[in-house]
C-alpha cells in the first residue's frame, strides 16, 4: 500500500485510528480533555480539526521515561500513587492547520504516554491525547513526521452541567471578606458592604471587584487560611448533593467569583475536578501579585460567558445552575434551570427571579429535578 499514514481520533469514541487510504491499519483506546473540546489558550481542552505531527520526541526511551519540557526526568514508578498528569515514554506534538487550532503548537498539545492508564478509553486529560505506554511506542513507531491527524469534533451529547456557586452556597463563608478580615479589621465592614452592594446587584461586578482588591492585597498565607476557613464551613448537605448528582450523571462545576487557588482545596474536599474560578497571583516570597483582571467571573455576566464555553466544549443534555447572588441569576438565558439557594443568605433579587428556591442543599425538590432532568 503505497499511500501515506493518517491519523483521525475521534472524541465521541475516545479512539485514535492510523488510516492508508481506506483501510483502517490500527485503532488505539484514547483519552481527550476532561473539559471536552475548545481552542482557547489555558482552557485545558483540545482542540479539534486538521493537524500535523511537527515533532516525534523520545526515540528509544525506557517505557515509563517522564518529560518535562520534554526533556527526560526519570523514570515513573508505577507503584507509586501521582496524581499529576505526567508525560510518559513518547511525545508527538501537534501544530496545527486551520486558523482556529493554529496555537496548537504554543499550547504544548500532545499524544503521549500518561501515567493514568486506568482512565484511557474516556475524557480525563488536560488538553493532550493521553495513551496507554505500550501503544504510544507502536504508534510512534508507525508514523512520520508531517503525518496528517484530524481530530473530528464531539457530535453526541452526552453530558449534564451542574453549576455550583461557591461562597454562601457550598461554604457559608464569602471568601473575599475573610481575606478583608485577615487584612485589617478597619477594612473588613467597607469591604462586607462592597461583597453586599455587588449580590444584591446595586453596583456593577467589575466596579467593586478591583476596587476590593485594592483595598485587600491578599498574601499567600492569607489565602491558605481562607482555603481552610470554606472547609471548615461547608454547608449542610453540600458533600450528598454532590454524591447524588454525581450518581444522576451529572458533572459538577464550581462556578465562582472567589478565586481558584483559595477555592481549589475546598474543591478536592467535595470531590470537584472542575473549579471556573478568579486566578491570584503572589510572587516567590508569597506576596500579592495580582489577579486575573480578565477573568470573566470579575465582571456582570461573567459567567454566563464561562457557562457558553462549557456548553459548546461538551454539548450538555442539560445544563442547571445554583447559586445566591445576581450573578447567579443572571444566568438563566443560558442554562434549563436556575435554583436559588437561601440557605446562608436570602436576596430577594434572586428569590423572586430564580425558576426554583431552596434553603438546603439535601432538598428533596432538588434532588428530584436532577433526578429527573
Amino acid at each position: 500500500m503505497n499511500e501515506k499514514p493518517r491519523i483521525e481520533i475521534s472524541l465521541d469514541d475516545q479512539t485514535l485510528r492510523v488510516i492508508a487510504g481506506e483501510t483502517t491499519l490500527k485503532t488505539f483506546a484514547i483519552s481527550s480533555s476532561a473539559k471536552g473540546m475548545g481552542f482557547l489558550d489555558g482552557s485545558y481542552r483540545t482542540p479539534t480539526g486538521n493537524f500535523e505531527i511537527c515533532e516525534k520526541i523520545g526515540a528509544d526511551a525506557p517505557v515509563g521515561t517522564i518529560f518535562k519540557s520534554r526533556k527526560p526526568a526519570g523514570i515513573w514508578n508505577s507503584n507509586i500513587s501521582c496524581n499529576d498528569d505526567l508525560i510518559l515514554t513518547r511525545i508527538l506534538r501537534l501544530t496545527g492547520k486551520d486558523p482556529e487550532n493554529q496555537n496548537t503548537f504554543d499550547r504544548f498539545i500532545y499524544i503521549h504516554g500518561t501515567n493514568h492508564e486506568e482512565k484511557i478509553g474516556r475524557p480525563a486529560s488536560h488538553g493532550c491525547i493521553r495513551m496507554r505506554n505500550e501503544e504510544i511506542i507502536t504508534l510512534f513507531d508507525i508514523i512520520h513526521n508531517q503525518t496528517e491527524v484530524i481530530i473530528h469534533p464531539m457530535r453526541e451529547t452526552k453530558n449534564k452541567l451542574l453549576f455550583l456557586d461557591c461562597d454562601s452556597t457550598l461554604s457559608s463563608i464569602e471568601g473575599i471578606d475573610e481575606l478583608a478580615r485577615l487584612s485589617d479589621p478597619a477594612i473588613f465592614e467597607k469591604v462586607v458592604n462592597l461583597t453586599n452592594a455587588a449580590m444584591n446587584g446595586d453596583i456593577p461586578l467589575d466596579e467593586v471587584f478591583k476596587k476590593r482588591m485594592e483595598i485587600i492585597r491578599p498574601n499567600l498565607g492569607m489565602a491558605r487560611e481562607v482555603s481552610r476557613c470554606y472547609i471548615d464551613h461547608i454547608v449542610d448537605g453540600a458533600q450528598k448533593l454532590i454524591q447524588h448528582a454525581r450518581e444522576q450523571g451529572w458533572t459538577p462545576v464550581i462556578l465562582s467569583g472567589g478565586f481558584e487557588p483559595v477555592i481549589r482545596p475546598f474543591a478536592d474536599q467535595l470531590g470537584i475536578e472542575h473549579v471556573e474560578a478568579v486566578p491570584l497571583y503572589f510572587d516567590a516570597s508569597g506576596n500579592y501579585a495580582g489577579y486575573g483582571e480578565n477573568y470573566p467571573t470579575t465582571r456582570n455576566l461573567g459567567k454566563n460567558e464561562i457557562i457558553r464555553q462549557w456548553k459548546a466544549a461538551m454539548l450538555p443534555e442539560k445544563v442547571l445552575m445554583i447559586g445566591d447572588g445576581t450573578s447567579d441569576l443572571e444566568t438563566k438565558p443560558d442554562v434549563d434551570l436556575m435554583i436559588g439557594f437561601g440557605g446562608v443568605v436570602t436576596r430577594d433579587k434572586v428569590k423572586h427571579g430564580a425558576e426554583a428556591w431552596i434553603t438546603r442543599l439535601d432538598d428533596l425538590l432538588l434532588f428530584e429535578k436532577l433526578s429527573s432532568y
